[in-house]
């Protein structure tokens, strides 16, 4: 989807970030976490979105690596660094989204550390070649993932299993308000409609009962990341100028003629235009923290803030 979009450069609308570049980010994961009962294992994580709550799951017993972070590039096409091929190759644990998202990642390991044990978003919630990537926009997924994760921590780090455990269920407890924001919506969504200049947050309109209206030409393009049609733009524009779609979603970490009018288009037509990002912000406190600050502003151009 990134032809005619490119990743990272619209970010500066909504928050300072650095430039485009791949960047490598290491550390011990959670430091207000307790103390581990055992050696941390080193965990290397293709993208943020997943980074921040493998980080959050494994506490002081991983030192997490995320490889594409804030504003680092687009996912998509990332070509992983020297630097970063050393840390596939030395990970206990490599965590992807899979479903073709971060294929650079799945041929790291295969190349450079076949054995590793590998947690992928697509496998866990077996999600098929094709499909919506942005799978950590998906309650749901997110939930069986981390279940996964820590699942698979217990493997690795038998001693301290009772302590992943704590660590999951810190995560369950943090991860309540994002719940209840969704059932807020939810509840309150009945009828409503949207619009989306790409597919990043389709799957977290649809948990909240939102219904799609992007043209289906449009969303093809999109997939297949082709320029859109100018008769798919244009009823684009129709239904966004008529209201027929409460609020427009726009992902600020793209640019181009095409969104860019499109959000035009729904502000004279005092359309809410909700800002979301595809990657965790530079500065985000944690996942949860970034995607309730993403639902509370679709609340309030929904009316339900």
């Amino acid at each position: 989807m990134k032809k005619f979009l490119s990743l990272c450069a619209g970010a500066a609308l909504v928050f300072s970030a650095a430039a485009c570049s791949g960047a490598t980010s290491s550390g011990t994961s959670d430091s207000s976490a307790p103390a581990c009962p055992a050696a941390a294992i080193p965990i290397t994580v293709s993208v943020n979105q997943w980074g921040n709550i493998v980080s959050q799951l494994a506490g002081q017993c991983g030192t997490v690596s995320t490889v594409v972070t804030a504003s680092s590039g687009d996912p998509h096409d990332y070509e992983p660094t020297t630097g970063d091929i050393a840390e596939f190759t030395n990970a206990k644990l490599v965590v992807i989204n899979g479903v073709g998202y971060d294929e650079w990642a799945t041929k790291a390991v295969s190349a450079n550390n076949s054995g590793v044990e590998v947690v992928s978003a697509a496998t866990v919630n077996d999600v098929q070649a094709g499909a919506n990537p942005h799978l950590w926009y998906n309650p749901e997924y997110v939930t069986a993932m981390s279940k996964a994760i820590t699942d698979q921590l217990k493997q690795l780090v038998p001693n301290a299993s009772t302590y992943f455990d704590d660590q999951q269920s810190a995560f369950q407890t943090a991860m309540k308000p994002y719940f209840a924001e969704i059932a807020k919506i939810k509840a309150g969504a009945s009828g409503k409609t949207y619009g989306a200049t790409e597919s990043v947050f389709d799957y977290m309109a649809q948990a909240c009962g939102l219904k799609n209206l992007t043209p289906q030409g449009y969303q093809n393009s999109i997939t297949n990341e082709s320029e859109p049609a100018p008769g798919d733009i244009a009823a684009f524009n129709k239904d966004l100028s008529s209201k027929q779609m409460n609020v427009l979603i726009f992902n600020t970490q793209t640019e181009g003629s095409v969104p860019n009018q499109l959000v035009a288009t729904a502000k004279t037509a005092a359309v809410p235009v909700v800002n979301v990002t595809e990657t965790m912000p530079e500065g985000s406190a944690s996942f949860e923290q970034w995607q309730i600050s993403q639902l509370e502003q679709l609340a309030t151009a929904l009316g339900l803030g």
